[in-house]
């Protein structure tokens, strides 16, 4: 049966990969495009009826998607009908189920963060709780989307089976409607200065925003800070209008081009704006992308925003969902976005890769000057940088291992668990807590691999061909022992920037993501240096000049 049931499957993903080509352009090449999909079309109807072994059709064409698709950039890709409805939801900031954040990862799922006052909190879930069962359900067992067995509709019952500190338990909980803002959090933070935390580009972003920034002032705000830090980006249109908020209608907030006339596009403000004058400082960080990117790179270009923090991601690319058959979709790079200076901040190119595989990154020396509107200096190549740089918050390779890795956000949930009733108004992450920070990594070991420590394996790999291990394996254990003390003191170097990521993730499980914002109005380094700019004004000024 599984041999006749490929021929219906397959009119599926050619029909989609006919529709995606003939549907975005008529190219000169479009014979040899139709040549390869025929060569392809062929070799899969071939393969499926003569391998000695039974096929899955399904499976070898999502492998073969992805194999194509991994050769371009990481945001063009493939969506299931279970990817389009997740994006949805991404988008609205709405969909009905636990209210919680969960990863999946070697067959496990863990509660990441509980959303405080949701049904997942309410059936007390904390974060690192690793859910087994959900209802009848092994986790373990079961190859879907893992997240698609939370949700469900409003008012239905699940049953959740979950680990926690080596202990079993079960708790029954009801589905509700979950509302993700995109703007979770807004105060005053002293008698005239208002904070913002921008921290998604669903389609709540603008709205919210400007409800922000309209009820700080009239709790009388007569200047801004707007936090951007580890927003990942979202809507290009939300963007735009948000900074259509803070300056002139008509102005050129972002430019797209490509190599396809039609994505070739200005994109203006086309509203009268909230505040031009207001004055006003954007938050970014390493993890500041896309959407993100945008906001901070036109306000810093029109000279309407003085930039605080550290170099933000380099996204400088534009995806748009293609509808494929069958509620599928291909989400494709349709260009490269320009700020209004003319720059474009992708700081990766995927197109030339180094002996790894790895994307290269646009080499400092190589970057490009435009101008500001007022004629300041601002640079390509290499994401936004910020007019006041926070040298002491720059993160590292061994840095984002860490937090990519989860290692500190076990140790947040090993650290809660043994002080379960910490005070966080006071909260101060001591030296004697990074010295127990620093034995716990080097009992769990860090899974970040040095540039090094490839090129090594490499010459391994070269000596096991050329008959030479034995006369070098001693060696290259000795050295592979040498790096991995090194990494372990190199927490020493990055201390600073990993006692602040630390105190966030522990700080967020008592106090809930609100209580982290609260807490960075008084103890946030970068927060402190926005509302110190902004004090001064002659200072805030001449930056901008």
């Amino acid at each position: 049966m599984e041999k006749i049931s490929f021929k219906k499957r397959i009119v599926v993903p050619v029909l989609a990969v006919v529709i995606l080509f003939t549907g975005s352009s008529f190219k000169s090449d479009f014979f040899e495009i139709a040549k390869q999909i025929e060569i392809f079309t062929t070799l899969f109807k071939e393969l499926n009826m003569n391998y000695v072994d039974e096929t899955n059709p399904a499976e070898l064409m999502d492998n073969a998607i992805k194999g194509m698709l991994g050769n371009l950039d990481p945001y063009t890709q493939y969506y299931n009908e279970q990817d389009v409805e997740a994006s949805k939801i991404r988008n609205s900031g709405e969909y009905s189920g636990i209210g919680a954040l969960v990863r999946r990862f070697n067959n496990k799922m863990m509660i990441v963060e509980p959303y405080k006052n949701y049904p997942a909190d309410k059936a007390g879930l904390k974060a690192g709780d690793e859910v087994i069962k959900v209802g009848d359900v092994v986790i373990a067992d079961f190859k879907d989307e893992t997240s698609e067995l939370l949700k469900g509709a409003t008012n239905s019952e699940v049953q959740i089976t979950y680990k926690r500190q080596g202990k079993t338990q079960t708790t029954s909980l009801k589905r509700s409607d979950i509302e993700i803002d995109a703007v979770p959090f807004y105060k005053m933070m002293n008698d005239d200065t208002g904070y913002i935390v921008l921290a998604k580009f669903n389609r709540k972003a603008f709205a919210q925003t400007k409800e922000a920034v309209i009820t700080l002032k009239e709790d009388g705000a007569k200047k801004l800070v707007l936090d951007l830090r580890s927003n990942p980006g979202g809507l290009l249109n939300e963007a735009i209008k948000i900074v259509n908020l803070f300056v002139d209608k008509g102005q050129v907030i972002v430019s797209t081009q490509s190599h396809i006339k039609k994505y070739n596009k200005e994109y203006k403000s086309k509203m009268q704006p909230l505040d031009t004058e207001i004055p006003l400082v954007v938050l970014v960080n390493d993890r500041s992308a896309s959407a993100s990117e945008i906001v901070s790179g036109a306000l810093q270009d029109l000279d309407r925003a003085v930039v605080v923090g550290n170099r933000s991601f380099g996204k400088g690319l534009v995806q748009r969902p293609k509808k494929l058959t069958y509620g599928t979709q291909l989400k494709v790079t349709i260009s490269r976005y320009y700020t209004p200076s003319g720059r474009c901040i992708q700081a990766l190119d995927y197109w030339n890769r180094d002996e790894f595989g790895n994307a290269t990154r646009t080499d400092e020396k190589d970057y490009k000057a435009f101008k500001t509107k007022k004629g300041r200096s601002v640079y390509d190549g290499g994401g936004i940088e910020p007019d006041v740089k926070m040298i002491s918050s720059e993160t590292s390779p061994l840095v984002k291992s860490l937090i990519a890795n989860y290692v500190i956000f076990d140790y947040a949930t090993k650290f809660y668990y043994d002080n379960p009733s910490k005070n966080m108004n006071s909260f101060v992450f001591t030296d004697a807590d990074y010295a127990a920070f620093k034995t716990f990594v080097a009992n769990k070991g860090i899974d970040y691999e040095t540039v090094t420590e490839k090129r090594l394996k490499a010459l391994l790999e070269s000596a096991k061909a050329e008959k030479l291990e034995s006369a070098v394996k001693k060696d290259y254990k000795d050295m592979l022992s040498s790096l991995a003390s090194s990494k372990i003191n190199a927490l020493d170097d990055y201390k600073k920037v990993i006692k602040k990521e630390l105190t966030d993730e522990i700080v967020k499980r008592y106090e809930y993501r609100e209580g982290l914002f609260s807490y960075h109005l008084k103890n946030d380094e970068t927060v402190s240096k926005a509302a110190e700019l902004l004090s001064d004004e002659s200072k805030y000024l001449a930056i901008l000049e």
